[in-house]
């Protein structure tokens, strides 16, 4: 028997996207555990409330990605999916659950979560994938055709996802729906390591705010933008007429005993600032403001071994067969909470098409929403009943077959019942394709 709901969760790093597809509502709850200065500690959506983030200290369950922690998870997801006063109050007994983790998940990491979902909240039935994955069952065509669907009328073959989120980047290649594992790539930098890079350096320069990561957060997503001219702007920056320059701006802090939060502001230039108990206490941002988010595109900067996102898409294209390569160049969608920093489109465009074939598109989109993008093609998916009945495991079929049977139907690698059914097409290349590469 069908449940009765389907509750979507994105579960990442930095926050919840959930939300039932009756109601086609997303809720964004902190995935985070945080205490106070005052000793309270907050779970989850309580942070909403809370006024003052002082010295607070956060406590994750999702860790470079993968969920490490279900002691702190399990607080969060109770007080998410189980208490009576949320929004997403459920009964998971009637209740089927699209949860999305991130690509190359340890086994051991999967078997735990599995063992979660349908041991300790007995969920009905469960579908787990690669978020990246649900991103082609959006309507992707209308982002490229500004709105207008009747320009690029069948859905794309391959779809190209950089999603950049808090712990970290990653080119995912999506073919025919199905995840090209031998082409994913994953850079090491991500919301928090910006955020915690940020804080060194104003730590350096202007105040000590090594303990206010929150704070942090807050500057870094009301200043920072990627630069076009990376060169240009460090040397307005660094000239004697810095004052007049377009690109130092002042974030006032926020006074957490008056409520009063903190805001950005044009520069006002002070020859000796001078705080008394009425001024307001300033952080002068220059280049800060760009040199932070350079590391997406020059990880090298820091000392990093890796390439950065336009480097590193072209590496990923080495990975597929030729014969989709400007097909994944003609549709790179980027998601995930740092597409958000002003300039990422225009930085990519400009250092990726030098990078390409000459004779190739390059078509590079962000949904209005590149946070909960995710989310909304879970929701897409699961009002495709037939491929979710597919895709799905039982809690029946879990505690019959057991979680590594479980796993490889929701992976699509047998079918509905034990030991039938190949695989997909793009599923065998894949595979072909991996096995090719080790003979090599």
């Amino acid at each position: 028997m069908p449940s009765a709901a389907t509750l979507v969760v994105d579960n990442g790093s930095y926050t919840i996207k959930a939300g039932f597809t009756t109601d086609n509502t997303c809720i964004t709850i902190p995935n985070c555990i945080a205490r106070t200065r005052d000793k309270r500690v907050l779970i989850g959506q309580q942070l909403e409330n809370c006024r003052d983030f002082g010295s607070a200290v956060f406590r994750r369950p999702v860790e470079k990605g993968y969920l490490v922690n279900w002691e702190a998870e399990k607080e969060i997801w109770d007080r998410t999916f189980l208490d009576s006063e949320s929004k997403l109050k459920c009964d998971p007994r009637d209740t089927t659950l699209l949860l999305t983790e991130a690509p190359n998940a340890p086994s051991a990491l999967q078997t735990n979560c599995d063992q979660m979902v349908f041991e300790e909240y007995e969920f009905s039935n469960y579908y787990r994938c690669v978020g990246p994955t649900l991103i082609p069952w959006n309507d992707t065509n209308t982002l490229y055709s500004h709105g207008d669907p009747s320009s690029f009328s069948p859905p794309a073959e391959a779809i190209m996802v950089v999603d950049s989120g808090f712990s970290h980047t990653h080119i995912t290649p999506i073919i025919s729906g199905q995840l090209w594992n031998t082409a994913v790539r994953r850079i090491d930098v991500g919301g928090k390591f910006l955020t915690n890079y940020l804080k060194e350096m104003v730590s350096t320069r202007t105040w000590n705010m090594m303990e206010e990561t929150y704070l942090i957060n807050q500057v870094k997503e009301s200043v920072c933008y990627i630069s076009t001219n990376f060169n240009e702007d460090l040397e307005k920056c660094h000239s004697m007429k810095k004052a007049a320059n377009d690109i130092v701006v002042d974030f006032v802090l926020p006074d957490y005993n008056s409520g009063k939060a903190g805001y950005r502001r044009p520069h006002v230039p002070k020859k000796q600032p001078v705080f008394g108990s009425n001024d307001e206490q300033v952080m002068e941002l220059s280049d800060e403001r760009f040199s932070v988010p350079e590391l997406l595109f020059a990880p090298q900067d820091i000392g990093l071994a890796q390439a950065g996102i336009a480097e590193t898409i072209i590496q990923s294209l080495e990975g597929v067969p030729e014969r989709y390569r400007s097909l994944l160049l003609a549709n790179i969608v980027v998601v995930g909470g740092n597409a958000n920093i002003a300039g990422f489109l225009e930085r990519l465009e400009m250092e990726l098409r030098p990078l390409a074939p000459a004779e190739s598109v390059v078509r590079i989109a962000k949904p209005d929403n590149p946070v909960t993008y995710t989310w909304q093609g879970g929701v897409a998916l699961a009002g495709d009943q037939a491929e979710m009945k597919k895709r799905q495991v039982t809690r029946a079929e879990y505690m019959e077959y057991g979680s590594v049977w479980c796993a490889k139907k929701m992976s699509g690698e047998v079918s509905s019942v034990p030991g039938t059914g190949p695989t997909g097409a793009v599923e065998k290349e894949n595979r072909s394709h991996k096995k090719k590469r080790v003979e090599d």
